[in-house]
């Protein structure tokens, strides 16, 4: 594993948007960042150019992103990370390349998935399916770029063809809302995780689920206010596939509050042990976002009492914390580790610089 040090995470910029962000994510490149707004949009700020696009065909607010590509071919010509921030900072001398093509696909709140071509100039919907009855609350891509999963409201994962949109499975088991799902890197299993903090594996090729993986800690029924308040509001796989995250809030003692402390459970693919994570400093709040460094650390957002992102090591118990400007409602590690971005309940998205280079002031967004 690379040497990582996260004391050296550096604010570089905010791209502003006029309604809270709910969800972000970079393309498969990282010459872009989505965000996903209370507006119902979807917004996209190129980082070489500061152009915001938006991405209109929704009628509810998105959280499901995610995005089908090669990930083993650099696009033409794609411009080193010290040359983005040349051509961020408005220097001359720098012929701004077109994007590569690749499909992204988005999720709402009314149980739609809509396919888009993400770098296209005047994005338009190429498929809307009707994935969900109730939410669609997450959506992944497979690693050969050929699968998408949703997950939903309806107790539900459904694998569709990324190409166009086909039905393929219907998996059925999970007894509450399904809340994430993701892909294990080798593309032959894939996971969700519910409100009750029942993690599911299930075997792609036989659409059987082959274990159920415990994290409950994540989940609480408050008998108060007779409600239950859970889930895996994020989930990121480890690179080699030896272990997954999922993030949420634990130790909740109002649930119609949402007042508790974020956590990470970090769960070994092998034995499928949980092991959890918390922040060294005391903060009320939910964990939104999880993801893993390349290095192998763990990283997180959270939101509630103000913003933060934690790094985990080798030890359950945080190392470093950056302090954000507003309540982070996701996170999103860029492809090659070097940046992280956050979406604020301010209407703005924070990308912050792990390389060690200082920050980058980008030109004002073009709509």
């Amino acid at each position: 594993m690379s040497l990582f040090d996260p004391t050296v995470a550096r604010l570089e910029r905010e791209l502003k948007h006029a309604r809270p962000l709910i969800g972000c994510r970079f393309d498969p490149f990282g010459r872009f960042l989505f965000v996903s707004a209370e507006d119902d949009t979807v917004q996209r700020f190129d980082l070489l150019t500061g152009t915001k696009t938006a991405f209109a065909g929704h009628s509810s607010w998105v959280r499901g992103l995610a995005f089908a590509a090669s990930k083993s071919a650099a696009p033409p010509g794609a411009p080193k990370p010290v040359t983005m921030a040349r051509a961020a900072a408005g220097l001359g001398g720098f012929a701004v390349p077109p994007p590569k093509p690749f499909t992204f696909v988005s999720a709402d709140y009314h149980g739609k998935l809509i396919w888009w071509q993400g770098g296209a100039d005047e994005p338009k919907p190429l498929r809307t399916v009707a994935a969900h009855d109730g939410w669609a609350r997450a959506v992944a891509v497979s690693p050969d770029g050929l699968t998408v999963a949703s997950c939903g409201n309806d107790h539900l994962v459904k694998l569709w063809t990324s190409a166009d949109g086909t039905a393929i499975r219907t998996l059925v088991g999970h007894e509450s809302h399904v809340y994430n799902v993701a892909f294990h890197p080798d593309g032959t299993r894939l996971v969700s995780c519910d409100l009750k903090g029942i993690v599911k594996d299930w075997d792609l090729k036989s659409g059987k689920c082959g274990r159920d993986i415990d994290a409950k800690v994540l989940a609480k029924y408050d008998t108060g206010f007779m409600a239950d308040i859970g889930g895996a509001r994020g989930m990121a796989f480890q690179a080699d596939g030896s272990a997954f995250a999922v993030c949420g809030i634990t130790n909740v003692s109002n649930a119609f509050a949402g007042v508790g402390n974020p956590a990470v459970v970090v769960i070994d693919w092998k034995d499928g042990k949980p092991k959890l994570f918390k922040p060294k400093d005391a903060f009320q709040g939910t964990a939104w976002g999880v993801a893993f460094h390349p290095s192998g650390a763990v990283v997180a957002a959270g939101g509630g009492q103000g913003g933060r992102v934690w790094f985990w090591k080798d030890d359950p118990v945080s190392v470093h914390a950056v302090t954000v400007p507003a309540n982070c409602r996701d996170l999103a590690l860029s492809p090659s580790g070097d940046r992280f971005a956050v979406a604020g309940s301010n209407g703005s998205a924070y990308v912050y610089n792990l390389s060690g280079t200082g920050a980058t002031a980008p030109p004002p967004p073009k709509k």
